[in-house]
């Protein structure tokens, strides 16, 4: 009897836990209330992004901000599709997907990379290890500060060929890249009162 109990709450745990992975935070400019709605023991946002600002050196803050300008925190978040004929749903107009938009060739060449074959951009853990590398290398590669989320914001946005060779995106990318800069600041203060 009692070990029929502790089976069914497990089972009931586990599914808890599973269910909760799909579902995108509802306060999204709350980083401390994000953390909070993703905390379980399979899939905690707050460990995954501290161990990858370990990693990479890339601050949190940074990281959060990036995964919330580009998908809102949405594991399934996909770019618009084309219309076929002006009306008919139809492709994609990029194979970004996932928490952080990551394209096809460059989530490969992550995956290549870092040996990580197994990682999928609708898992969050992967997603925000996907972005702290790809910060890492932009600071490497360009010479821009781990904490300058302006920048690594327009050369996620605009990818490293173009940043490379200057393109800083029109005035729409540019407001992007400044008010992922904010929401980095913010971000961080908010950290410093998550808890208190």
């Amino acid at each position: 009897m009692r070990r029929s109990s502790f089976s069914k709450i497990v089972a009931v745990s586990v599914l808890l836990a599973l269910s909760a992975c799909a579902t995108a935070p509802s306060h999204i400019n709350n980083v401390c209330a994000v953390f909070d709605q993703n905390d379980g023991w399979f899939d905690n946002w707050q460990s995954a992004a501290e161990r990858t600002e370990q990693k990479y050196g890339i601050p949190v803050p940074v990281l959060m901000a990036t995964v919330r300008k580009e998908s809102g925190f949405k594991s399934n978040a996909r770019p618009p599709r084309t219309k076929l004929l002006g009306f008919i749903p139809w492709t994609h107009v990029s194979s970004a997907t996932g928490y952080s938009q990551a394209l096809d060739g460059t989530w490969s060449q992550y995956q290549s990379e870092t040996g990580n074959w197994t990682a999928r951009r609708t898992r969050f853990a992967d997603a925000i290890d996907f972005v702290g590398w790809y910060h890492s290398k932009t600071a490497d590669t360009y010479g821009v500060a781990h904490n300058d989320t302006y920048n690594l914001y327009l050369a996620y946005y605009l990818g490293w060929t173009a940043y490379g060779r200057g393109n800083r995106g029109d005035g729409g990318v540019q407001s992007y890249a400044r008010a992922t800069d904010q929401m980095a600041r913010d971000y961080a203060a908010q950290m410093r009162q998550c808890g208190s």
